[in-house]
């Protein structure tokens, strides 16, 4: 009996005998080395390589349960990312990995081994500079994301792909930690050091323009079903070398505000920015580039988006000169707030960046993590007076 036609959780033995028996990626006789390569909390992956060709290739497997708490998840997840990752290729296929094949059965993902690319996360986090990351990133965005929205994709189409990827646990997963518990903590997951107690009370629990302004963007990520968004882009989620980038781990993924994805994206430069320029750790070419950076990210989307909309958009309706105009403000409006949401929730919830669960003194930890809630709060609040990327910028550096 084949011992994969039910699912369970994988080892690395056994991940060498599925990619031989399911998939026959490699000859019998080849000599395969597994190695468990992830650390996240929701799924394993796993590398497998051939001794004798050097041929490798990453599997992405699904349990039932969280790593960390044993709570029940939904196994769906995994079909929707390897979906989405192959729906991102055709629009984007220079920075998407690609995906040979999934099994339902065993929620296992089999893929592109992406080991030339680096996490961007610890490139930033080592100072690292990426001149074609702002350019590459923005094209990614575009593309993805209008060739998902009904302003180019056929109606119907769009619509059954609404249904198809209606992400419930994930997104409820989403609606908690980013737009609900940074203001109201009503679960009593939030890190906060004793130090910062009467400071976050003030400024998020009883700030209430800030809390009214947060609900409006958690109404829209819950409501307005713009695009297919990847749900999660944060820098851990993007690989990079000198020569290009590849955006992964698209789990969160359903129909929502185009905005957040490009939130996501700035929100997470802020932290080994202004990390670096709390804790004394500075190297101004860094610096300088990763200011340029958050700035030419902003400008290059909203450059991007309106190239490509002009370029894909049929319906005369929408070539409406206001009507386009609108609708880039709305669009970049969202990504500040985006931002903004993102920068606070990674400050106090229960799930830290690595910028930050580094700094092992509490004085300098407590100094960044309220500058960052200070940062996002005032992008929430200035997302609509913010128009291009120097703007942005100014706004950030002016609370460093």
């Amino acid at each position: 009996m084949n011992k994969f036609n039910k699912h369970h959780l994988m080892d690395v033995k056994e991940v060498c005998e599925y990619v031989k028996i399911k998939y026959k990626l490699f000859k019998p006789e080849e000599e395969l080395f597994c190695e468990e390569i992830g650390d996240g909390n929701i799924n394993y992956i796993f590398k497998v390589t051939s001794m004798q060709s050097g041929k490798s290739v990453v599997i992405k497997q699904a349990d039932k349960f969280l790593r960390s708490s044993g709570r029940p998840l939904d196994l769906n997840r995994n079909r929707i990312e390897a979906e989405v990752l192959q729906l991102q290729r055709k629009y984007a296929k220079p920075f998407v990995p690609e995906v040979y094949s999934y099994d339902d059965v065993m929620c296992a993902m089999v893929m592109e081994d992406i080991s030339a690319y680096h996490n961007l996360r610890d490139e930033l986090f080592n100072g690292e500079i990426y001149q074609h990351f702002p350019l590459q990133i923005a094209q990614f965005l575009a593309a993805c994301l209008l060739n998902t929205s009904d302003l180019v994709m056929p109606r119907d189409e769009k619509k059954y792909l609404m249904q198809k990827y209606v992400n419930v646990e994930l997104c409820d997963i989403s609606e908690d930690l980013v737009f609900t518990e940074p203001y109201n903590n009503y679960r009593h997951r939030n890190v906060v050091p004793s130090a910062m107690q009467e400071f976050v009370e003030h400024n998020l629990y009883q700030n209430e323009l800030l809390i009214g302004e947060a609900a409006k963007l958690r109404d829209r990520f819950m409501n307005v079903s713009q695009a297919l968004i990847h749900g999660d882009l944060h820098t851990g989620s993007i690989f990079v070398n000198q020569a290009g980038l590849k955006v992964i781990d698209p789990e969160f993924a359903f129909y929502g505000p185009m905005g957040y994805d490009i939130g996501n994206v700035i929100g997470n430069l802020v932290f080994p920015l202004v990390v670096r320029k709390k804790c004394n750790e500075q190297s101004n070419n860094f610096i300088e580039w990763l200011v340029l950076c958050i700035s030419q990210v902003y400008d290059l989307v909203k450059a991007e988006l309106s190239s490509r909309y002009d370029k894909l958009v049929t319906l005369d309706l929408y070539h409406n000169e206001k009507f386009k105009r609108d609708k880039m403000n709305e669009i970049m409006a969202d990504s500040i707030g985006y931002a903004g949401t993102e920068i606070i929730r990674r400050s106090i919830g229960d799930t830290k960046v690595r910028e930050l669960y580094t700094i092992k003194n509490t004085d300098q930890l407590v100094d960044v993590e309220k500058t960052l809630i200070i940062i996002g709060s005032n992008l929430i609040m200035n997302r609509f007076k913010i128009q291009d990327g120097k703007a942005l910028i100014e706004n950030i550096m002016s609370q460093l």
